[in-house]
């Protein structure tokens, strides 16, 4: 077992209710740990120590007074995507550089509501576009286990900072695999619950039918408190499902017996490191010990999928994106000539380089002469996808598999070959094309760089899952390793 301490949320939560240290010295310690680290990291965009400061004193009073709540007095951190009042939200673009929200993400307002302690925005690749978090107006985040290589993305902040225990738990939002992927990459867990779980009003959309808000986290129980927090349904958001959300944190301790394990044929072939595999073979023996059955299935859709979403998500983003104008909101070009040269140069200015690539393919596919060949082709695939995950489910009750082919990989390794950037989501993408719940869980290490084990369920399946990952957390300590240079001074 690893030899220093580690608070879960658990924990903190027992040292705020039994007074051991307060709100405010809780935050403090964080922020703290958050001056002396994050110039390495990069993970923050924009810190938030006054407000932080003024909850937990807030919080504080509540405590004081005798409430309760699973994540009162709790500090976190938000995804730099999420609208929050008074404080910039950048989606880490040069286009909302210094942009502040009028409003509040309905995430963002049920985490203010319970008390948690926001300590800042985390940094991400730009609207949430990309694999590695290199793609950000603010810098590439690096990797807490090795400063040479990615943090993934597009949450790779978030991940960051909670792997290097800056934060203790930290939102994400993913749409081809952006909270699943660093969170392996990172060696934390995350969890992407069904689309429609958690509200997307004030989530600044990339792909609109895609993107979903969720947690990374040091294990799947602390996941479980979050989500809590974070789920159920939102009239503001007309793709919200109404679908009452159990107590996820009750459900932990399903027991493995009985439990059907689908492993895919096809996701274990020559594309997956053999290290890779061997690390999540090593963990599905685990989970057999402890009860659960193996059963291989078929899910042929992997490659297809890749194809499919690289033209439905830059098709929404395209649309989503064109607002960003010069005109109403976001960077404008100085001294423009005339409407064309503010329209051209605010984007071209305003937009990275990943950005600008996927608005030119959406816009391809959606341009007449190719709606049909393209854009309705995809949709048509992505059916296909769902169809597939729902005959897997006829013969398992879950499904495991890798995250992705390869452990982190070194910063610029893949910047001028998008194509073979965009084959780290391979395992992850299919999954939001479904609309299905996933997670990542650590399951070891090879050549010194975590590896995460994905699960996925059905639709609103989350309790399942996490209570497996759970399970599994409970009698192996992968993720309570951490990074050595992050070790001193842990709470």
């Amino acid at each position: 077992m690893v030899s220093y301490h580690l608070n879960t949320l658990t924990q903190l939560r027992a040292g705020l209710d039994s007074r051991a240290f307060s709100a405010r010295e809780l935050t403090v310690h964080f922020l703290n740990r958050i001056a002396v680290h994050d110039g390495a990291l990069n993970s923050f965009i924009t810190q938030t120590p006054e407000q932080a400061l003024q909850a937990a004193d807030l919080a504080d009073k509540r405590l004081a007074a005798g409430e309760s709540g699973s994540l009162l007095g709790i500090p976190y951190a938000h995804k730099d995507i999420f609208c929050t009042a008074g404080v910039r939200t950048t989606c880490a673009s040069k286009m909302l550089g210094n942009w502040v929200a009028p409003y509040d993400a309905t995430v963002h307002h049920k985490l203010n509501a319970a008390g948690a302690v926001l300590l800042g925005k985390t940094n991400m690749d730009e609207f949430a576009m990309g694999s590695s978090n290199e793609n950000s107006a603010f810098g590439a985040v690096k990797n807490p286990w090795d400063h040479a290589a990615v943090p993934g993305g597009s949450s790779g902040g978030s991940a960051a900072a909670v792997a290097a225990r800056l934060v203790p738990i930290a939102t994400g939002t993913d749409t081809g695999g952006s909270i699943r992927q660093p969170a392996a990459y990172c060696g934390i867990t995350g969890i992407k619950p069904t689309y429609g779980r958690v509200s997307r009003f004030g989530m600044i959309a990339y792909a609109s039918s895609l993107d979903q808000g969720g947690v990374l986290g040091v294990s799947a129980a602390d996941c479980a408190v979050m989500l809590q927090v974070m789920a159920g349904h939102d009239a503001r958001d007309s793709t919200s499902a109404p679908v009452p959300v159990p107590d996820y944190a009750a459900q932990l301790a399903q027991p493995m017996a009985g439990l059907r394990i689908g492993v895919p044929r096809q996701w274990f072939t020559q594309g997956l490191a053999v290290s890779v595999a061997a690390r999540i073979d090593d963990a599905l023996l685990e989970l057999e010990a402890l009860g659960a059955t193996r059963v291989a299935i078929d899910l042929p859709d992997a490659a297809l999928a890749l194809a499919a979403y690289y033209l439905i998500a830059p098709a929404e983003a395209s649309s989503n994106l064109s607002r960003f104008d010069g005109v109403r909101f976001g960077h404008r070009c100085d001294h423009p000539r005339d409407l064309n040269d503010l329209y051209e140069r605010s984007r071209s200015e305003g937009f990275g380089a990943e950005v600008q690539r996927r608005i030119l393919i959406g816009t391809y596919a959606l341009s007449a002469g190719y709606y049909d060949a393209f854009y309705v082709r995809a949709q048509r695939a992505r059916r296909q996808i769902a169809a597939h995950f729902a005959a897997a489910f006829a013969h398992c009750d879950v499904i495991a598999g890798p995250v992705a082919p390869t452990v982190a990989f070194d910063l610029g390794a893949h910047s001028a070959d998008p194509a073979t950037m965009y084959l780290e989501d391979i395992y992850t993408i299919p999954v939001n094309l479904a609309g299905l719940p996933g997670m990542s869980i650590p399951v070891g290490f090879a050549g010194g760089r975590p590896v995460g084990m994905q699960l996925i369920g059905p639709a609103f399946s989350e309790s399942r899952l996490l209570a497996v990952a759970h399970q599994y957390q409970q009698h192996t300590d992968w993720h309570q390793h951490m990074p050595a240079a992050y070790r001193e001074d842990v709470l």
